[in-house]
């Protein structure tokens, strides 16, 4: 029998530490490769832990609540065979051992955006020389059977250390980045960025030190070169999991300097996702920016250090006049992968299955934004700032005590339409993660403030990833505003399942004729569309004619 030493994974990119929320197991107790150990949480996310190995639980290191350090021995196991870890001298625990209370399981979730690392990683660590170790994809996903591969963050021939990022997948809920369970060599990657992998199937062949979990002939000392849309390549550079794979055809661009040149063209810079962010305000390429964390990471000081040297991002190349007037060559091919590809085919998915029947009216905010003002002069210290979103989820609450078909998800398939009493507000968000529809839920129960506020709290938990996924789901209809860019008529596309979405467009001062005069107005054009096979044109038109008459006169909006 041997020990084995589960230690807590790098669960977001730049965390040092992870809250324990609560544990599945306890010592004694007999668990399966691929169980649930425990629940941890960072600022970002929470997150399911599960099992590298089959064994025995002999220490359970932490209490619910307790901060613990990524990297710090988690669970041991006596397993069978050699283990990890020696024999003679286990660790001491970092804290008292605490089994879960009464078997009860911590709300978990997996996140919503792209930033957090899998759950657990598969297959022991080894103890003899020279074996082979392969990664099986991981259920990043309660129910997930497949995830799509975004990007890979290692080619064939590397040598990575234990939870190193490997490899970007993405399900329907939530992008993953996949940690190595084990230190080792490189030797087979199984899949290209933008293909469907299922989980439990092998994702990269390792030669590792000690003993592996397969035979020797069950991994080849090279992967074969794929043919055509072969399921396993050799090599693959690496691609960033918040951008799409792009081939470029152009001569190369001219250099920066050359001191910050540190990477070779079409190698990958790490960094986390808030470092990218930042790189991208300041106008910064991480390709030249030096890093200083594990395996070359980038972090927040190389980027101050960088800056503070001089460092130009590569845009400057093309700064001066004579680049001005310069012939553009070679084309740029970019493959749809990641998010970017599940919101086409949600939109795609959208326009083919319903009928849409699009309908836009002009309204005369005056009045409401007259009120807007004097409740944003008057609201106390701790309420926010009112803008126009709350008044117009208002009149779509009252709106739809008239005509409640509207608030409906229509399933097609079965031919059933499922009639919602509470209203569950859609926020369509832009985020840096693509376009994602946070939700309101209960708008019905809720004054300007309270909407103000939950528009806030969840559009801003979808910007930042850190929404759960029932803020992500379970809307009822839909708002969809483009702000200050919202154009003057647009045509939205209906969230399927639901049979309708709002979408306001800019207030602009327009000339408009009253009692004969003409008079400068504040006007907005809401534009909306319907699902045709529910609604009719009659009534899509009478319900946004209540919209505007409850806007016109916002009086009206908490009156009966």
């Amino acid at each position: 029998m041997g020990r084995y030493v589960f230690k807590l994974p790098d669960v977001g990119e730049g965390t040092a530490e992870a809250e324990l929320v609560g544990w599945h197991v306890k010592v004694g107790d007999m668990v399966a490769e691929d169980q649930i150990l425990a629940d941890i949480m960072t600022d970002k996310a929470t997150v399911e832990l599960t099992s590298p190995v089959a064994g025995k639980v002999t220490a359970a290191h932490g209490q619910v609540g307790e901060q613990l350090a990524v990297g710090s021995p988690l669970v041991e196991f006596e397993v069978e065979g050699a283990g990890n870890a020696s024999g003679e001298a286990p660790p001491s625990p970092a804290s008292p051992v605490l089994p879960p209370q009464g078997g009860d399981r911590a709300a978990a979730s997996p996140p919503p955006s792209g930033e957090v690392s899998p759950k657990a990683t598969e297959g022991a660590s080894p103890a003899s020389s020279g074996a082979n170790h392969v990664f099986k994809l991981p259920d990043v996903g309660e129910g997930t059977a497949e995830a799509e591969l975004v990007g890979w963050h290692v080619k064939v021939g590397d040598t990575v250390a234990e939870d190193q990022i490997v490899a970007d997948v993405m399900t329907d809920k939530a992008t993953v980045e996949l940690t190595s369970p084990v230190s080792g060599v490189v030797v087979a990657l199984h899949g290209e960025a933008g293909q469907q992998l299922a989980v439990g199937g092998p994702l990269v062949s390792f030669k590792v030190e000690g003993k592996g979990n397969v035979a020797a002939s069950a991994a080849p000392a090279e992967a074969p070169k794929p043919a055509g849309n072969s399921n396993t390549v050799s090599a693959v550079n690496s691609e960033t999991s918040d951008k799409p794979t792009k081939k470029t055809t152009t001569a190369p661009a001219k250099a920066v300097a050359e001191a910050f040149t540190t990477r070779t063209a079409g190698e990958r810079p790490l960094a986390s996702p808030a470092v990218r962010n930042r790189a991208r305000d300041l106008g910064i390429e991480l390709q030249f920016v030096p890093g200083s964390g594990p395996a070359g990471r980038i972090e927040h000081g190389d980027l101050d250090a960088y800056v503070a040297s001089g460092g130009r991002g590569s845009s400057a190349s093309g700064s001066s006049a004579a680049s001005t007037y310069a012939k553009a060559e070679g084309v740029t091919e970019t493959r749809i992968i990641g998010l970017r590809r599940k919101i086409a085919e949600k939109m795609a998915e959208s326009v083919r299955r319903i009928p849409h029947i699009t309908y836009v009216e002009e309204i005369d905010v005056t009045a409401l934004e007259e009120l807007r003002a004097h409740l944003n002069a008057t609201k106390a210290k701790d309420q926010p700032k009112l803008n126009v979103l709350p008044f117009i989820a208002r009149a779509i609450v009252v709106a739809l005590r008239d005509q409640p078909t509207i608030n409906s998800h229509y399933d097609d398939e079965a031919g059933v339409l499922t009639t919602h009493n509470a209203v569950h507000l859609g926020i369509a968000a832009q985020t840096p993660n693509g376009l994602m529809v946070p939700v309101v839920r209960h708008a019905e129960a809720r004054d300007p403030y309270d909407t103000a506020l939950e528009i806030a709290r969840v559009s801003g938990a979808a910007k930042d990833g850190s929404a759960k996924r029932d803020e992500l789901s379970g809307s009822t209809i839909t708002i969809t505003s483009l702000g200050t860019l919202g154009g003057v008529v647009h045509t939205p596309i209906i969230n399927h399942p639901e049979v309708a979405i709002i979408g306001p467009n800019k207030i602009a001062e327009r000339v408009v004729v009253r009692n004969g005069q003409m008079v400068v107005r504040k006007m907005m054009n809401l534009s909306s569309s319907f699902d045709h096979r529910i609604v009719d044109g009659h009534d899509a038109a009478v319900f946004v004619q209540r919209i505007k008459g409850l806007l016109e006169h916002p009086a009206t909006l908490w009156m009966g």
